[in-house]
C-alpha cells in the first residue's frame, strides 16, 4: 500500500492555503468612491497623489513616484539615475527577466553577478570582479522580499562611482539595519503587479530621498512635464506612464492592511525556518541580523535531492503538490542570461540593440556561467508563495510533515 499521495496514498492535507488577492469591501467602497467622482487620471484626483504620499512614508522615503508597473518604476529609475545607452549595469542573475529588459530598453547592457548560494541575493564580491570603466550602475534584487547586502554594495559603489537602483519589486517594508529598503540607494522601484504583498493588478513605484532624481523621475513618468512648467511645455523624453485613480485607491485600502500581514508572514516564516532546519535534505535562507524585516514574497528552500533518494527538484516538487501544499514552484526555471530572449541575435529584434555600436565589445549571454544561480534554477530552490505564509499554524505544520512524510517514504518518489 502507498504511503505518498504522488503513488496513491493519502494526501497530507486536503484544504486549500489562503487564496490570492485578499479584498473586503473596503477596496470596494474605494474604487465605487473614484468612479462616482468623475474624476478617474491621477492629475485631477488625489488618491495616486495620497498614496504616493503614504507609501513613501511608510518607506522612509522623501518621494515617491507611482506608476503603471514594476518594470516601468524601473526602466525610468534607471534613466533618472543617469544610466544611459553602452552603459554597463551589474545585476544577478537569479532575478525576474524585466530586471535586465528594463535596462536593455534604454540602451544599457546587463553584466550578469553570481547569486550568494545562502541568500539568493546578488554577490558584492563577484559584482567587483566584473567592474569595468563602462560600469555605471549596479542593481541589487531584494529578492522574495529579503534584503540584499546593502552595506557592501553600497560600500562598492562609493568607490567605483556607481548609481545603486534597488529592484524591490518584492520588498515592501523590508529592511536592513532598521532602514526600510527602496531608497537606500539612489532610487529603487517596487511592483504591485497580481501577485504582489500589495497589489491593484498592475502598478509600480519609484522612491527615492533625491529631490533631482525624484523630480527627474516624475517628469519620465508625465509625458516630460516640469512641475513648474508649461502644461504643454515637453522637457525631457518622457511618456506617459501614470497610474489611475482606481488602482491608488486600492493600493490605499491594501496598504492600510499591509502591516499586520508583514507580520504574520514574518511570524510563519519564522516557525518554518526553525522548523525546517531539523530536518536533512532541506535548509533556508542564511540568517542575517542586519535583515531587520524581509516581505516574505517568496519563501525558500534548498533542496538536497541526495537526502530524498537523489530525485530531481522537479519531481520532489509534484510530489509536494500531490500532498495538497499547493502554491509550492520550482521558481525561475532560467536564469536571465539563459532566457531565450538573451541568446537571440538582436534580443529577437528586426534592428538591433541601441548599445550596438556604442558599446565596444557587447557581452554574448550565451556564454555567461554563473555557478550559484545555476544551482538554484536547475537543482535548488523551491518557492512558497507569500500567500501561503497568511495561514495559521496548522498550515504550517502541514508544510513541514509533507516535507518529512517525502524523506520517510523517499523511495516511493522514484518516477518509474
Amino acid at each position: 500500500m502507498a504511503n505518498l499521495a504522488i503513488a496513491g496514498g493519502e494526501p497530507q492535507r486536503q484544504q486549500p492555503y489562503p487564496s490570492w488577492p485578499i479584498w473586503t469591501q473596503a477596496e470596494v467602497d474605494a474604487v465605487q468612491a473614484v468612479v462616482t467622482s468623475g474624476r478617474w487620471i491621477s492629475l485631477q484626483g488625489t488618491e495616486v497623489k495620497q498614496f504616493e504620499t503614504e507609501f513613501a512614508a511608510y518607506h522612509d522615503a522623501a518621494y515617491g513616484i507611482a506608476v503603471v508597473n514594476g518594470t516601468v518604476a524601473l526602466k525610468l529609475a534607471l534613466t533618472a539615475a543617469g544610466v544611459g545607452v553602452g552603459d554597463e549595469v551589474l545585476m544577478p542573475g537569479y532575478t525576474f527577466v524585466a530586471t535586465a529588459t528594463a535596462a536593455l530598453e534604454i540602451g544599457a547592457v546587463p553584466i550578469f553577478v553570481d547569486i550568494d548560494p545562502e541568500t539568493y541575493t546578488l554577490d558584492p564580491i563577484h559584482a567587483a570582479t566584473l567592474i569595468t570603466p563602462r560600469t555605471r550602475a549596479i542593481v541589487p534584487v531584494h529578492l522574495g522580499g529579503r534584503p540584499a547586502d546593502m552595506d557592501a554594495i553600497l560600500d562598492l559603489a562609493q568607490e567605483h562611482d556607481l548609481a545603486v537602483i534597488e529592484d524591490a519589486a518584492q520588498a515592501w517594508g523590508s529592511a536592513w539595519n532598521g532602514a526600510k529598503v527602496g531608497a537606500l540607494g539612489q532610487i529603487g522601484g517596487i511592483s504591485f503587479q497580481a501577485s504582489k504583498n500589495i497589489t491593484a493588478g498592475e502598478g509600480g513605484m519609484m522612491l527615492t530621498n533625491d529631490p533631482a532624481i525624484g523630480e527627474m523621475a516624475r517628469s519620465l513618468s508625465n509625458c516630460g512635464r516640469q512641475t513648474d512648467g508649461l502644461w504643454y511645455a515637453h522637457y525631457v523624453l518622457g511618456g506617459n506612464y501614470r497610474l489611475s485613480e482606481f488602482q491608488g485607491a486600492v493600493l490605499r485600502v491594501q496598504l492600510q492592511r499591509y502591516p499586520e500581514h508583514l507580520e504574520r508572514r514574518q511570524a510563519n516564516a519564522a516557525y518554518l525556518e526553525r522548523s525546517l532546519a531539523e530536518i536533512d535534505g532541506v535548509s533556508t535562507m542564511r540568517s542575517d541580523p542586519r535583515v531587520t524585516a524581509n516581505a516574505y514574497h517568496l519563501f525558500f528552500i534548498r533542496y538536497d535531492a541526495d537526502a530524498f533518494g537523489g530525485v530531481s527538484k522537479d519531481r520532489f516538487i509534484q510530489a509536494l503538490q500531490a500532498e495538497g501544499i499547493q502554491g509550492v514552484s520550482g521558481g525561475y526555471s532560467l536564469p536571465v542570461y539563459r532566457q531565450p530572449v538573451m541568446q537571440a541575435e538582436n534580443f529577437g529584434l528586426s534592428t538591433p540593440p541601441l548599445f550596438h555600436g556604442v558599446h565596444p565589445n557587447p557581452p554574448d549571454y550565451r556564454e555567461v556561467a554563473l555557478p550559484a544561480t545555476d544551482r538554484a534554477c536547475d537543482n535548488e530552490a523551491v518557492w512558497l508563495r507569500q500567500s501561503m505564509l497568511l495561514g495559521d499554524r496548522q498550515d504550517m505544520d502541514d508544510i513541514i510533515e509533507a516535507i518529512l512524510k517525502l524523506q520517510r517514504y523517499r523511495d516511493e518518489l522514484q518516477d518509474d
